[in-house]
């Protein structure tokens, strides 16, 4: 699974691509910078200014010292003493200021970059053909938009300037305490052996732990998708027990892989304090030996112990950005695999107009297979003339909703070519291509929102009197109606609450209220009872009116008035012709009729007979 690499630690390629998208950001990012700088320089003024007080009024060691702040120090110490402590609040509130403002900017910098890479992804995801989602579960594709996006996030918001500030606050502590003692200074960085070692265990263990957990998230991901789709399966064959022991084993493995992480942390902050409670100790014992040959002056010692504590502090904070480090980068590789995912099927760069009048549909020898040489169909060829309703028929599997899908190009044919008025439609914009079809499947989706947004879709221009108008010729404005906000009726996720008829007669009434040239109707009675059947046929019969048709259907009567049939047998063309004419060959369509009307005929039979 992508899951589970981790990739490198830092990749200058992965990088420079994410920093693309702060770019626009820019100017915040600078002024966070700053802020960063100036906090990183004034975690080293506390301890100077400790210092200062304890050698100049506490405890003079009669050791001369020279500092900036000479000039404008009393010589008294309440006095000076109040003022070192006013600086170092000054100094105190500064940095809390310059932490808020870094924090706050990288924040919104953070939020404002995954908008625009998520608007990104969703759009680069809108675009892509079918047979992407085809090789890709939508579990998958939902952990790229969320979980992954959240990394990177992590990343920009407390990661890339948290790790330059760590370094800055080491780099001006070493600093500091070199320039007050570099012996006291080896004392400190003596530990650094033991603190490297330890965090390299640290890291290599936190490491496993975050690729479980993301794997176990994504797993989650893809089992709630499947699984709450298919609900009604699941609990019409009783599999609520045995979906809740898988789930619970996906669940247990997330839980294990945090407990984990959670023990890694536990125990490397400990570890960390415990060097660091023992470099202080070192330093307490030769700064201590040091005093009493005064050679060190008390103050120094104290600041030291202050600077110990800034010292571990980002060395911790360093070992856990250097995971999120990782994982960003593992997740930029996954989100940046998704978008440079090639759209194998768009427009020409100089697209023909689409023809302004009603124009025949023409499939010229079109071959088409999903995989390798599978052919789906083989060798197809037929005309549509405009204002034409053509009906399509054959088993299950014999290619009839392959036509429509090459039609709208969601897939592209490997050989032949299909024409609207003489023209390629490959030579089309995509976009205007498919806004001269209204489609209306199988299986009805209405999205989330009111059964006027269901119809319009977002199309501006569609009024409230052609929303009326819609739903009434397509039989569905009496049952609006009786709802007690009309079209502003809420409409819950898939149109939970609604009969399948119901969903089906809104989306007649979105196909129509979109005024279509040509319509595809595919399989849109074969989910329904007879009743709700009768009332799709009286508006199917309004729909098609004055539109070129395509009807896919496996219920015969439904298409009996078609201008022509074609019979699609095994992916090929076998027969094309009238109803009656169809009949007469005996063939495909004659026995396609027989299995679904042989009942009537055998309910037929003994009238016949008594009528002799």
């Amino acid at each position: 699974m992508e899951e589970e690499v981790l990739g490198k630690a830092y990749d200058g390629r992965l990088m420079r691509r994410l920093l693309a998208y702060i770019r626009p950001y820019k100017s915040e990012v600078l002024i966070a910078l700053v802020f960063l700088l100036v906090n990183a320089a004034l975690q080293v003024v506390g301890p100077l200014l400790t210092k200062l007080a304890i050698d100049r009024y506490l405890e003079p060691s009669g050791r001369p010292t020279r500092t900036i702040l000479d000039p404008y120090l009393s010589s008294s110490p309440w006095t000076g003493l109040l003022q070192i402590s006013f600086i170092y609040l000054l100094s105190i509130a500064a940095a809390l200021i310059c932490d808020f403002g870094e924090q706050y900017l990288m924040q919104w910098v953070g939020q404002k970059a995954m908008f625009d890479l998520r608007r990104e992804l969703m759009a680069h995801l809108q675009r892509l053909d079918i047979a992407f989602y085809d090789r890709n579960p939508v579990g998958r594709l939902v952990t790229r938009l969320t979980t992954d996006v959240d990394a990177l996030n992590e990343l920009f918001a407390s990661g890339l300037l948290m790790i330059l500030g760590d370094l800055l606050m080491l780099l001006f502590v070493i600093a500091a305490m070199l320039q007050l003692s570099p012996g006291m200074t080896g004392f400190m960085l003596a530990v650094m052996p033991l603190v490297i070692v330890v965090t390299i265990i640290f890291r290599r263990s936190v490491q496993q732990s975050y690729r479980r957990i993301r794997v176990a998230i994504a797993r989650i991901n893809s089992y709630l998708q499947e699984h709450v789709n298919g609900i009604a399966v699941l609990q019409l064959f009783n599999r609520e027990e045995k979906s809740r022991a898988e789930f619970d084993r996906i669940n247990r493995d997330h839980m294990e892989a945090f407990k984990d992480a959670i023990t890694a942390y536990g125990w490397f902050y400990p570890v960390i304090e415990f060097l660091g409670m023992l470099a202080l100790a070192l330093l307490l014992g030769y700064g201590g030996f040091r005093i009493r040959g005064g050679a060190l002056s008390l103050g120094i010692l104290v600041a030291f112990f202050q600077y110990g504590l800034r010292f571990f502090r980002p060395i911790q904070d360093l070992s856990e950005k250097y995971n999120i480090l990782q994982s960003a980068m593992a997740a930029s590789e996954r989100v940046f695999r998704l978008l440079d995912t090639p759209v194998e099927i768009q427009s020409e760069v100089r697209s023909k107009p689409f023809p302004p009048r009603p124009a025949a549909i023409e499939f010229d020898h079109v071959w088409f297979a999903y995989k390798d040489e599978d052919w789906v169909l083989a060798d197809v060829s037929f005309r549509i003339e405009p204002g034409e309703t053509i009906a399509v028929v054959g088993h299950t599997g014999a290619g009839k909703t392959t036509l429509t899908s090459l039609l709208l190009r969601f897939y592209e044919a490997q050989r032949g070519s299909i024409r609207i008025g003489g023209t390629d439609i490959r030579e089309f914009d995509l976009e205007q291509l498919r806004r001269n079809f209204g489609v209306v499947l199988q299986d009805p989706h209405l999205f989330t929102g009111t059964i006027a947004e269901n119809i319009r879709l977002g199309t501006p221009g569609i009024s409230d009197n052609q929303l009326s108008e819609s739903a009434e010729r397509v039989n569905l404005l009496d049952f609006i109606q009786t709802l007690p906000e009309g079209f502003e009726q809420p409409v819950r996720e898939r149109g939970a609450g609604f009969s399948t008829g119901q969903k089906q007669l809104i989306s007649f009434a979105r196909a129509l209220a979109h005024s279509p040239r040509y319509l595809i109707l595919d399989e849109a009675t074969s989910s329904v009872d007879t009743e709700t059947e009768l009332r799709i046929r009286d508006a199917l019969g309004r729909l098609v009116e004055g539109r070129t048709s395509i009807v896919i259907a496996h219920r015969l009567s439904t298409i009996q008035r078609a201008d022509r049939i074609l019979v699609m047998h095994k992916g090929k063309l076998r027969e094309i012709g009238t109803h009656q004419e169809l009949l007469a060959l005996r063939g495909i369509y004659w026995k396609l009729y027989q299995l679904q009307y042989k009942d009537q005929e055998f309910a037929r039979e003994p009238e016949t007979v008594s009528g002799d």
